[in-house]
């Protein structure tokens, strides 16, 4: 899931889908080259799809409606789409399995499908939910693939919504360990990597503060969206604590019942956007913090040291939900890694002193402005929907969590570039961006980043939130137009196909570093900008 696609974007910006790459304009200028042999042996390569996004089959087989069903059945999706029929993978997986194994994939990131494989959110598992995920892990490791598994992709049964509106409730906590144990048990065999949920952060924010997700939640004055119900100023905290029990819920659980015969690895993965201070003073460089403590340490820190920043405490007040002595405990170091899904960086500068919007939201609680570029308008309390590319800036993020959370093991779980969805199969653009973020994190290694991982975001075109078929991420081209959903490779297959089986082969030119958050981002270097309508 791409970032552009699930934060707060002026609801007019929906109809016109502006990508903007900067810093790019020097890539293959470097001299410097580097090849799968610089990382670690251990290191992993991997691509990613989600259950609803890459699977279809929505109606197929025992699969109950999830929320997204109901979201884009409702008609919501700009180009009217669905995840009915998506990428088809469902009946398509040892297709692509076997282009997997001949790009030379490493591993492969998939979620499972809750109201697949327990229709009614808990109780009698789906027998044909269940044949379908042992067949594609079983496929999966026949051809020498690692799977690493996410176990919750903002799929919740809507069985659960409608019952005690889903993430809402502290029922969740048990209904998700419940749904979790059954993966452990029937997968866990085969499966050492598990990451408990996809960006609970992003779940939060665009789910209960403003409506762009479901059960699309939101102060109706506040939405993107005519909300008919919901409370931005307070449910985004509700939903991310009940997130945070859940997940370390579910940790506990795998490390009392499960680690020690299986001898797995449990994280959870949260979107990262690196923040850079629009200025140098005192004032945007707190901000800057603030803004890293809010988006990232608002899921990192509870897990870490076991409450929230104390900047959130102290923007958010009551309306921050309390960790007792108990919960404390119980999330405190229940994370054996973290997953990041990065895609940019942006500059902000301080807000604190602006206008009090009554009421208030998550963004208005972090207090500051973004800025795409130095000579551009604040974007107010919404991220800019306009990203750019900056390589030095998935560096920069992967140091910083190295010495904000005590080295705790990475993986680079979504890394990709979205176009326009008539982008021909000659994606040099994708390839250059994806030599960046690659070299970036290389060069986090090398300084003491403990990184295990890296997955392009994905391995092929799928339904994407927000822009549906109208946006493509994917390094196999899906033809949605066709019924068997033909699948081609782009360069960027090609290209990483010949990365990954480079080992003993020639080096890779690396990209130019873009931005570092200095002087050296200069926004004469603005590369490319793809622009295409969503409607």
């Amino acid at each position: 899931m791409a970032l552009g696609e699930m934060l707060g974007v002026p609801h007019s910006n929906l109809i016109l889908f502006v990508i903007v790459i900067l810093s790019l304009v020097s890539l293959g200028e470097s001299t410097d080259e580097f090849s799968r042999d610089d990382f670690p042996k251990s290191f992993v390569f991997g691509a990613g799809t989600s259950a609803y996004q890459a699977e279809g089959a929505a109606a197929e087989d025992g699969r109950s409606p999830s929320t997204w069903d109901t979201y884009t059945h409702a008609g919501i999706m700009p180009d009217k789409s669905t995840g009915d029929t998506a990428a088809g993978q469902y009946h398509k997986y040892k297709e692509d399995v076997k282009l997997m194994s001949d790009m030379g994939l490493e591993a492969y990131r998939f979620s499972i499908s809750w109201p697949r494989l327990l229709p009614n959110g808990r109780g009698a598992i789906n027998p044909k939910g269940l044949k379908y995920y042992n067949n594609l892990i079983n496929e999966l490791i026949s051809h020498g693939i690692e799977p690493h598994v996410t176990i919750y992709h903002l799929e919740l049964p809507q069985v659960l919504e409608d019952e005690y509106k889903g993430w809402l409730s502290l029922k969740i906590v048990e209904d998700f360990t419940a749904y979790a144990d059954v993966c452990f048990r029937e997968f866990g065999d085969r499966v050492t990597h598990w990451t408990t949920l996809n960006e609970p952060n992003i779940m939060a924010i665009a789910s209960y503060d403003n409506g762009l997700f479901p059960p699309q939640r939101c102060t109706p004055s506040m939405g993107l969206f005519n909300c008919t119900a919901g409370n931005s100023s307070v449910e985004p905290y509700m939903a991310a604590h009940n997130s945070l029990l859940a997940h370390a819920s579910v940790y506990r659980l795998y490390q009392e019942k499960y680690q020690a015969k299986q001898k797995g690895e449990i994280g959870i993965n949260i979107n990262c956007i690196w923040f850079v201070p629009y200025t140098n003073s005192t004032a945007d460089v707190k901000a800057t913090q603030r803004a890293l403590d809010f988006y990232i340490g608002w899921i990192a820190n509870p897990l870490v040291f076991g409450d929230y920043p104390e900047v959130m405490k102290k923007y958010v007040g009551s309306r921050l939900p309390s960790f007792t002595k108990q919960e404390s405990e119980l999330v405190k170091g229940a994370c054996d890694f973290f997953g990041l899904n990065h895609y940019s960086s942006v500059y902000l500068e301080d807000n604190s002193n602006g206008p009090v919007p009554d009421p208030r939201e998550f963004f208005s609680d972090m207090s500051v402005n973004f800025r795409v570029m130095k000579d551009d308008t604040p974007s107010g309390q919404l991220l800019p929907f306009v990203l750019p590319a900056v390589p030095s800036g998935l560096e920069s993020l992967l140091c910083y969590l190295n010495r904000a959370y005590g080295n705790l093991p990475i993986y680079v779980q979504e890394n990709g570039l979205g176009m326009p969805s008539n982008e021909s199969l000659n994606d040099t653009l994708r390839v250059d961006y994806l030599k960046g973020y690659i070299n970036a994190t290389l060069s986090a290694i090398r300084d003491g980043s403990n990184t295990k991982g890296y997955f392009v975001w994905s391995f092929l075109d799928v339904f994407e939130f927000l822009g549906g078929y109208q946006v493509r991420y994917g390094l196999y081209h899906v033809d949605f137009d066709d019924k068997k959903l033909r699948r081609r490779p782009k360069v960027s297959a090609d290209w990483y196909s010949k990365f990954l089986k480079n080992s003993k082969g020639k080096k890779i030119e690396k990209a130019g570093q873009g931005f570092n958050g200095d002087d050296n981002y200069n926004e004469s270097n603005l590369f490319k900008i793809i622009t295409f309508s969503l409607l």
